[in-house]
């Protein structure tokens, strides 16, 4: 088993957190977003996982190091692929076109999910799904009477079906994808300016393979700072009877917990409340304040405030005022 994943775009909804960092590597729960991702598939998935390919911008060499390690730890090998231009999923993917040849899952990284089932490998392809109040903005898929697949339509102008893909995909016969996606390239067919992956998909379709769906019981957006902070409190409820959530090396003194909460490693919490749902980053400093609902990320100090709601970067400083914020890396903000 193969799993591509796209993440080359630039996260613009995210600013400022995604002026210093990729958005996949922002941290849920006290992991970074693409790694859940590469665990949540890894614990749906029935087969060995081979590689990973990350398609990517430039991020860096640490960025990359760090997705190389992501994949290590499901076992798998990983390796990196640039897509230089944005020109729409079925190029985003076709960007790690070697390792399209067997049983392939395509993840887009702007989204975590959790399942309760096993993928099942022996169809033709499953694409996962999960009913929306407005299907408009989303690609969705009617099914026939059997269950299967029998259209998908790219953010459709009218109602034909609300059931949204959410950006995981499993395909039986990946070489079958590539000469698809190969076809929309050469004969530059777009749909909405882009080469689009459902496109590809629907010509397999209409060749005769047949889509089932896989239902998601969550699925988690960090499109901007609102849905990633509450991305972040579902994820603690979901992963807090499974993960160690308080490290061993953190110091609360003087302090309330109220669970669930992440304090990663070396944090310091003094005469604080801490909770429920935020999440503090290694090696960052709370101090007489009172913080719910939010992220607050590494090397960070928080001082003198009560906090919902936020999301603080990395090596930033907030002291003395009240509020919901957004504050970006390397950032400071005195009341």
């Amino acid at each position: 088993m193969n799993i591509i994943i796209p993440m080359a775009g630039m996260g613009k909804r995210m600013r400022p957190h995604t002026l210093t960092i990729p958005k996949p590597l922002i941290p849920i729960a006290g992991k970074p977003i693409v790694q859940r991702l590469v665990e949540d598939i890894a614990r749906v998935c029935p087969d060995r996982i081979d590689n990973i390919v990350f398609v990517t911008g430039h991020f860096g060499e640490d960025v990359e190091q760090r997705l190389l390690e992501t994949a290590a730890q499901v076992g798998a090998t990983g390796h990196i692929r640039y897509q230089e231009e944005a020109l729409g999923t079925a190029h985003a993917v076709y960007c790690g076109q070697e390792f399209l040849e067997g049983p392939t899952v395509i993840a887009f990284a702007d989204t975590l999910f959790s399942a309760d089932f096993k993928m099942d490998v022996q169809q033709d392809g499953i694409i996962w799904v999960k009913e929306v109040e407005d299907p408009s903005a989303f690609g969705v898929v009617t099914l026939d009477s059997e269950g299967y697949i029998n259209g998908m339509v790219e953010k459709p102008n009218t109602f034909v079906s609300n059931l949204a893909i959410i950006g995981i995909y499993f395909v039986k016969n990946g070489l079958g994808l590539k000469t698809q996606i190969e076809y929309l390239l050469n004969n530059d067919l777009k749909t909405k300016g882009e080469y689009q992956l459902t496109d590809a998909l629907e010509n397999m379709r209409t060749q005769g393979a047949r889509w089932a769906t896989g239902a998601v019981t969550e699925w988690l957006d960090c499109g901007n700072k609102d849905a990633t902070v509450y991305t972040n409190q579902r994820m603690l409820e979901l992963i807090q009877r499974r993960e160690t959530l308080v490290s061993t090396d953190a110091q609360i003194i003087d302090s309330i917990i109220i669970p669930p909460c992440y304090i990663g490693a070396g944090a310091r919490i003094e005469q604080s409340v801490l909770g429920p749902h935020a999440s503090i980053g290694a090696h960052s400093h709370i101090r007489r304040s009172v913080l719910k609902n939010s992220i607050v990320q590494e090397h960070t100090s928080v001082q003198n405030v009560v906090l919902s709601d936020s999301m603080i970067g990395n090596h930033a400083r907030l002291n003395g005022k009240a509020g919901n914020y957004s504050l970006g890396d390397y950032s400071t903000h005195e009341g």
